[in-house]
C-alpha cells in the first residue's frame, strides 16, 4: 500500500512538472459559437460562446492558457482561457490550427468575421506572479508590440 502511495505522488509531481514546462505553441486559432451553445463539451458542462473558453488537444482540460495574437497587423493582444473541450477536427490541427476558440474569446483578438488569426498559446503557470494579459472578469490589456 505504501510503495502504491509513492507511486502515485511521484506521479502527480511529474506531471505537474511537466505541465509547467510545455512550450509556447504557435499556430492558427478559429472560433465556434451559437451552433454549439448548449452542447456538452469534452469536461461535461454544457458550451456557452460567451464564456473565455477553449478547445485544444495539446492541453488537459482545465488548463488555463494564454492566447497571443501574432501578427504586426494591429497591436498585440492576448486573451486568457480555460481547455473545456477538444478540438480542433484532426484534419485542420494536420494544416496548422492549433487552438479553437469561444466566440467570445476570439473577439478579443481579432474581428469574428476574419474567422483566423495567428496565435501563441502559453499555458499559465500556477506560479506566475504577473497579472494574465486577459482577465475572465472582461478586461482587455494591450501588450506593447
Amino acid at each position: 500500500m505504501r510503495a502504491l502511495l509513492l507511486c502515485i505522488a511521484l506521479l502527480c509531481a511529474g506531471v505537474g512538472a511537466a505541465r509547467a514546462s510545455t512550450p509556447a505553441a504557435s499556430g492558427v486559432a478559429s472560433w465556434y459559437g451559437e451552433e454549439h451553445r448548449g452542447k456538452l463539451m469534452a469536461n461535461g458542462r454544457p458550451f456557452d460562446p460567451e464564456k473565455l473558453t477553449a478547445a485544444s488537444w495539446f492541453y488537459r482540460l482545465g488548463t488555463e492558457v494564454c492566447v497571443t495574437r501574432a501578427t504586426a497587423a494591429g497591436p498585440v493582444c492576448s486573451v486568457l482561457v480555460t481547455i473545456t473541450d477538444r478540438g480542433p477536427a484532426h484534419e485542420l490541427v494536420r494544416s496548422g490550427r492549433i487552438i479553437d476558440l469561444s466566440h467570445a474569446a476570439f473577439k478579443r483578438l481579432a474581428p469574428p468575421g476574419s474567422g483566423l488569426v495567428a496565435v501563441t498559446v502559453q499555458p499559465v503557470s500556477k506560479r506566475c506572479q504577473a497579472p494574465p494579459a486577459e482577465s475572465t472578469n472582461g478586461t482587455t490589456r494591450k501588450l506593447a508590440p
